[in-house]
């Protein structure tokens, strides 16, 4: 008895029975008042940073490409209205490294109605006098000097030295560069002349010059595909996505009546979906056994674009199979080491579902979230997008040799006049990036970490105001000795009615918290990736140090927020002393915690999984044209990949939203389950508001009940 009393005095005295005490407290009184005022007060300036980005901010920076004279191409209402895309004189200096610095390709850059569609030097147009009309169109706007020489036009960057069949992409003209039997065209030539040296070059130079250029352009035609796919396969995607709601809504009415048949009918499929798994990597692997090129490593091969090469490959399928498997073992083996926790697990999920079969607006409810989530974050992005448009166009000396002026800011109305155009004849000025140092613009890194913070700071009061409209809810359930009739007509209502008049300031306070524990650690992998380069080995050491604590510190803290705002919604204290209440109560039970909580967490989360695991077989089956009754149903794809994964994370992410009302429902439960115990003691005085159930696996009994 003493060890009892010195662990009870160590994480505090047990709850003591209060015959007033029928569930949440509706006397309150506000709480944390300084919280709710600062955060009225921060939302108010934010506000104010809104309307200072929307009034400096030009998000046609964003929109528009840029010509070499900081002039927006396609803009409505401006001469280059009708000309909506960015040609480039020589997109081969795209490749420069000074482009990664800058921003900004150091070559000329025009704003044109089309792009060409032809191959053509300037050489051969001024020789033959032919196609000029077309040419000029993709000259320095005003150029009719055609009394020049081409070495002069091309010495003054007039015109391009020769323009290549191209495609628009994000507005911007890229070649549209094409293989044939192995060779390297552009339209139908394959050498071009470059106007400068008379010699004509090979166009293999023109892509081995532009092998950074040629990776964009890859990356392009990879991402033009995956948008293909989008195209032909959004409306199955969509009904994918419906699938997996229909399923997972399946899923929480079966739990309702059938809540320990669908727990273990769960667990076993999960184990026959997994089963199936490793038996079909087995069929591909021994199905490639002798086929040419199935023998290749992964190591051997590289990175592929197309993952559709890995899949012919064995040891791919090996390693699935040896995933799967192991897998496998460790359910199987936490099933058998955990049964009898388990069925304690299992009892709070049946209390769960009678209540939410009782709150059923308690599923519609985390939309009304959702909504408020992606209000704060369309609020971000705009703002965001509108203070880094906030700047000044920044105009650089750009050269193609040696130059002491290179890099230097300049002014394009004066730039002729100044000496720089004497020491260095090649040099121009011309447009860079947006940038600064008026008084204004010195803040916008400050107004954009504030964006920042106020952005966690909102999205994590959100999201707690959810969860305590939830626990209030489901706390009323609870504590409700006859069922349904004692609980309020509208719990949800009610539960958030009394958050938002008496709590905002609580919900404050341990969003603040988190939101400063999330800020330090963007800043801290902004610091990581600063540092990648760094041979300080030391520094690296101690910053992924940091890293893992404040990791762990935002997990605890998620852990210990979410408890505290279920204490919150049922007795109605400020938030340490609900997080201090909450904590002493988890501490008094930690093997129950340690072993139960997690138990129930898992149970939902293998729910998660064979809702995902069965609309992904679904989609992998139909998608890959393996259902013969809809085999021509299925459209032709480039990556069959890209519809099956957007489903998979689709469903993933709708089967968390049922099952997250499941999981606050638990934990509320839980919760009040453990004050109960400690509350109550069966007797007629106090009895147990636990279910039978529940008091029957723990061998309780309400004297009542007894009798």
């Amino acid at each position: 008895m003493g060890d009892d009393e010195n662990y009870y005095g160590k994480h505090g005295e047990p709850q003591k029975y209060d015959p007033n005490f029928k569930g949440p407290i509706q006397n309150r009184s506000c709480t944390d008042i300084l919280c709710c005022i600062i955060i009225v007060l921060a939302i108010i300036a934010y506000v104010a940073v809104g309307i200072v980005a929307w009034t400096y901010g030009d998000p046609r920076k964003v929109i528009y490409p840029t010509d070499s004279r900081g002039q927006f191409c396609g803009q409505a209402g401006t001469p280059y209205e009708k000309k909506p895309f960015l040609f480039y004189f020589n997109i081969m200096k795209c490749a420069s490294p000074l482009v990664l610095l800058e921003f900004q390709c150091p070559t000329t850059q025009i704003c044109v109605e089309k792009c060409p569609d032809r191959f053509l030097t300037y050489l051969s147009v001024a020789t033959t006098q032919q196609n000029f009309d077309y040419y000029r169109q993709f000259c320095r706007e005003g150029f009719n000097n055609f009394a020049k020489s081409p070495a002069e036009v091309l010495r003054d960057r007039d015109c391009p030295a020769m323009i290549t069949p191209s495609k628009p992409f994000t507005r911007r003209c890229f070649p549209a560069i094409n293989l044939k039997k192995g060779v390297v065209m552009v339209g139908n030539a394959t050498t071009f002349d470059d106007g400068t040296t008379n010699k004509h070059r090979n166009v293999t130079d023109l892509v081995e010059g532009a092998k950074k250029a040629n990776v964009v352009l890859e990356a392009r035609q990879v991402a033009m595909k995956v948008f293909e796919d989008y195209t032909v396969s959004w409306y199955w995607i969509i009904i994918g996505l419906l699938i997996a709601m229909v399923v997972s809504l399946i899923f929480v009415v079966l739990l309702r009546f059938l809540a320990g048949i669908m727990i273990w009918v769960m667990i076993v499929l999960l184990i026959a979906v997994m089963g199936y798994g490793i038996f079909h990597c087995y069929m591909e692997y021994a199905q490639l056994k002798g086929q040419a090129g199935s023998d290749v490593t992964l190591t051997d091969i590289g990175l592929q674009t197309d993952l559709r090469v890995y899949l012919h490959l064995r040891q791919t399928w090996l390693a699935f199979m040896i995933i799967l498997c192991i897998v496998e073992v460790i359910v199987i083996l936490l099933l058998i080491f955990l049964r009898k926790r388990i069925l304690i697990a299992i009892a709070l999920i049946k209390e769960a579902s009678r209540a939410v079969g009782h709150v059923m607006s308690s599923m519609v409810f985390p939309l009304f979230t959702f909504l408020l989530v992606c209000l704060c974050i369309a609020y971000w992005a705009i703002t965001a997008v509108f203070l880094s448009t906030s700047n000044q166009a920044v105009y650089k000396v750009f050269n193609d040799t040696q130059c002491e002026y290179a890099g230097a800011t300049c002014d394009p109305e004066t730039f002729n006049s100044t000496n720089i155009t004497q020491a260095c004849r090649d040099a121009r000025c011309q447009f860079a990036f947006y940038g600064g140092e008026t008084y204004y613009h010195k803040y916008l890194i400050g107004f954009q970490i504030y964006n920042a913070f106020m952005f966690l700071w909102l999205a994590n009061f959100v999201i707690a105001l959810g969860q305590v409209t939830l626990a209030g809810a489901f706390a009323s359930y609870y504590w409700a000795f006859k069922k349904p009739d004692d609980m309020p007509a509208f719990p949800i209502f009610s539960s958030l009615g009394r958050a938002l008049r008496y709590h905002t300031g609580s919900l404050a306070f341990g969003s603040l918290i988190l939101a400063i524990v999330q800020l330090i650690r963007i800043m801290l992998e902004y610091l990581d990736h600063k540092l990648k380069g760094s041979e300080n080995k030391v520094a690296r050491f101690f910053l992924c140090c940091l890293k893992c604590c404040f990791w762990c510190l935002e997990k605890f803290i998620k852990f210990l927020n979410r408890n505290a705002y279920i204490m919150i919604a049922i007795y109605g204290t400020n938030f340490c002393t609900s997080a201090r209440n909450a904590f002493f109560l988890l501490m008094r039970n930690i093997i129950r915690v340690a072993v139960l909580d997690k138990v129930t967490d898992f149970l939902l989360f293998l729910g998660k999984l064979l809702v995902v695991g069965c609309v992904g077989i679904l989609a992998f089956f139909f998608f890959t044209h393996r259902i013969r009754i809809v085999q021509d149903t299925a459209p032709a794809l480039n990556y069959y990949w890209v519809p099956i994964l957007t489903v998979v994370v689709g469903s993933y992410l709708i089967a968390h939203g049922f099952f997250s009302v499941y999981g606050m429902c638990v934990d509320t439960l839980f919760l009040c389950f453990l004050e109960d115990l400690e509350r109550n003691d069966g007797s007629t005085e106090r009895p147990y508001f636990m279910s039978p159930n529940l008091q029957k696996l723990l061998k309780k009994k309400n004297t009542k009940q007894a009798e």
